[in-house]
C-alpha cells in the first residue's frame, strides 16, 4: 500500500469507525505497538496516568471506556475534509466552530508504521477543549 493510500485509509475510516463506535474496526487500524497521547488519558485516569498509552491493548480500553459514555460531551465529530500530509505523517482538525454551533476543537496528528497502521497518534486541544478538560477533572 502506498503511503498516500494509507494516508487516505486511515483519515477515513479513523473518522468513520469511531462515529460508528466500532471498536474492532478503530482498533484495526492501530498497530500493535502503536503510542497513543492525549491530555483526556490524563483526565480518564487521574490516579497517576502521564497521558500516554502504550500498545494497542491499552488504547482498546481507553476507546471502550470512551465509547460507554457518551454524555461526556466530547462526541460531536464534526470535520472538514482537509488532510495535511507529508510522507507518512497526516494531520487533521475538529474545528470548534461547525455549522451547528461549537464544539470541542481537536487536531489529530498520527505518523504511519511502514505497513500503513496508525504507529503514533497524537491529539492535540483548543482552547474549547481545554475548557472541557478542566471541567471533568475530579474535584
Amino acid at each position: 500500500m502506498s503511503a498516500d493510500t494509507a494516508i487516505r485509509h486511515i483519515h477515513e475510516q479513523w473518522h468513520e469507525t469511531v462515529t460508528r463506535r466500532d471498536i474492532d474496526g478503530l482498533m484495526a487500524l492501530y498497530a500493535e505497538d502503536a503510542v497513543f497521547e492525549s491530555p483526556l488519558v490524563r483526565v480518564a485516569r487521574p490516579e497517576g496516568g502521564t497521558g500516554i498509552l502504550e500498545g494497542r491493548t491499552a488504547i482498546r480500553v481507553f476507546f471502550e471506556d470512551g465509547f460507554r459514555s457518551p454524555e461526556n460531551g466530547l462526541g460531536r465529530w464534526y470535520r472538514t475534509n482537509v488532510v495535511l500530509s507529508e510522507g507518512r505523517q497526516l494531520a487533521w482538525e475538529y474545528p470548534r466552530e461547525t455549522p451547528d454551533g461549537d464544539q470541542i476543537d481537536l487536531v489529530e496528528m498520527i505518523d504511519l508504521s511502514a505497513n500503513g497502521l496508525i504507529a503514533h497518534h497524537r491529539v492535540y486541544w483548543g482552547w474549547v477543549g481545554v475548557g472541557t478538560l478542566s471541567r471533568l477533572l475530579p474535584r
